[in-house]
């Protein structure tokens, strides 16, 4: 499990990337790289890490869920995600 600090930090990059998106789009349109190269190097979408929701976990996750490998099968096979179920064949 991530250390609160590090789920903490992601949070404030997903923050930031919100906050200046439009405006980096924008720039980067326009071609003003030395505008753009001013922003905060948090806010470029390639720092950003797609996390779990629950753990914090920084691999194996499902982006329609926002969970884990491991935490989307425990919370399946306890019937806690509509429609989905245990596949057998």
């Amino acid at each position: 499990m991530a250390t609160d600090a590090v789920i903490a930090r992601e949070r404030k990059r997903w923050k930031l990337y919100r906050k200046y998106a439009q405006k980096r789009a924008r720039l980067k349109k326009e071609g003003k790289w030395e505008e753009l190269a001013l922003l905060p190097r948090n806010s470029s979408p390639v720092r950003l890490r797609f996390r779990c929701q629950l753990t914090g976990r920084p691999r194996g996750n499902y982006r329609a869920f926002g969970l884990c490998r491991i935490k989307l099968r425990e919370l399946a096979l306890e019937g806690k995600i509509p429609g989905m179920t245990k596949a057998s064949w």
